[in-house]
């Protein structure tokens, strides 16, 4: 056999064995440990905001990647830009709030320095939320961020309310049980990404909310 043809034979031997290799290879799989991280606990009204809403997209532990020492109007203006960049369910009152929050728990501030508490919105104790009725769902929905992470008929970072359903669908006291997951938060029931806890809402929002999913 000439130089030339055994050369040919042994090039494709290579080819034919790294198509083999590519062909058989198998996906590595990696499961992420879950995420046990939490904020830190506060009397502020920030701390159930940030409980409710700041881990629709991130976790707890991403607080503390920002620098230490900062501000007040530091961390505003930070929730400011999460609101705006990112999509954050926050309004005016959050922003102003979690701002206090996070200056007295991570940054600069007291809970007992005058910036912290110069808001009305901040000294005020929270009003007992109204019963929900049929049309305020909607209006619960979109005030505790569920609307980040799920659709009615799609999937986005959390299921559909639709796929929620189903699953349920045979469980007995579903309502309940679905209620619990929504006030507590829980972790694995449908992959890694935990469903964060809904601190901001009742036992009676939570109940209509289950309603609703399981309709769906």
């Amino acid at each position: 056999m000439s130089a030339f043809l055994l050369n040919a034979v042994v090039a494709i031997g290579l080819v034919a064995g790294l198509t083999a290799v590519v062909v058989t290879a198998q996906p590595v799989g990696i499961t992420l440990p879950p995420d046990t991280s939490t904020l830190r606990a506060s009397d502020l009204p920030g701390y159930r905001v940030a409980q409710q809403k700041c881990g629709v997209c991130h976790s707890a532990d991403y607080v503390s990647y920002q620098p230490p020492g900062m501000t007040q109007a530091q961390w505003t203006a930070e929730m400011t830009k999460m609101r705006q960049a990112y999509g954050a369910p926050l309004d005016d009152d959050d922003v102003k709030i979690l701002g206090a929050y996070l200056a007295a728990a991570y940054g600069s501030a007291t809970a007992s320095a005058p910036s912290v508490l110069e808001s009305p919105v901040l000294a005020a104790t929270p009003a007992a939320p109204p019963p929900v009725g049929a049309a305020d769902v909607q209006a619960v929905l979109a005030a505790s961020g569920c609307l980040v992470c799920h659709a009615v008929d799609r999937k986005l970072i959390g299921p559909s309310f639709h796929d929620i359903a189903l699953k349920y669908e045979s469980v007995a006291d579903a309502a309940s049980l679905l209620a619990g997951s929504i006030r507590k938060g829980s972790v694995g029931k449908w992959g890694q990404i935990p469903m964060p806890a809904m601190a901001g809402v009742n036992d009676t929002q939570a109940r209509a909310l289950s309603e609703f999913v399981l309709k769906q």
